[in-house]
């Protein structure tokens, strides 16, 4: 009992430092809170100016024990719509993307960045970034993935606080909160340029061997 307490310490004192002083606890107390009830708790947020063009608020959606998490950099048109993310025509890319390396999507937590939709999709701005980072940072401390996986440059230069191109990102792995994390084409990307799926695929089987390894 004592290690979980010590555990259950540890955690709140994350959540602090990530810069949220608030949490929901679950009727039972002695779980941590699982991700469908912290949705619900933050889907009215007011943290930044997203929320004004926001249609449904874009938490995630996933295994809770997943080994890998999938982030990109915010929703989409159809992703506000739906509340669910990654379900157009990027949505679907990503689908067959991790069909080819023998992962199913419902064994992984998708999610992204920033969690409402920027107007006409332009990039995340960094206060917008800061505002909803604590939000990803909780998700990840509960579902303690082994990799993570980020989807563009948008979402590799707001974790990995690093001005890199997308090759030079794409050249090693990386570190964010302790876990290995690597960095590919955003879907979107790869529809416009199908070119470039053939580099993806170097660095999903890299992913592939790593996450085959545990």
């Amino acid at each position: 009992m004592n290690r979980e307490l010590d555990c259950f310490r540890q955690y709140l004192e994350y959540l602090k430092l990530s810069g949220i002083n608030e949490v929901f606890i679950s009727k039972d107390s002695s779980e941590l809170p699982v991700l469908s009830e912290l949705q619900s708790r933050y889907q009215n947020c007011r943290n930044c100016v997203l929320n004004e063009n926001r249609i449904k608020f874009v938490y995630g959606e996933g295994s809770e024990r997943a080994k890998l998490v999938l982030i990109g950099e915010g929703p989409g048109h159809d992703e506000n719509v739906t509340g669910r993310p990654f379900v157009g025509r990027a949505g679907q890319l990503l689908t067959k993307m991790l069909q080819a390396i023998q992962i199913r999507r419902e064994d992984v937590y998708i999610t992204n960045v920033v969690k409402c939709r920027p107007p006409n999709n332009r990039n995340p701005f960094p206060d917008e970034i800061k505002a909803c980072l604590p939000y990803l940072d909780e998700q990840l401390a509960i579902i303690k993935p082994d990799f993570l996986l980020l989807l563009g440059k948008v979402a590799a230069s707001a974790l990995l606080n690093m001005k890199l191109t997308l090759a030079e990102f794409r050249e090693n792995t990386h570190q964010y909160k302790g876990i290995k994390t690597y960095v590919t084409y955003h879907p979107s990307a790869l529809l416009r340029n199908p070119g470039w799926k053939k580099f993806a695929w170097i660095d999903l089987q890299k992913l592939r061997d790593d996450y085959n390894s545990i």
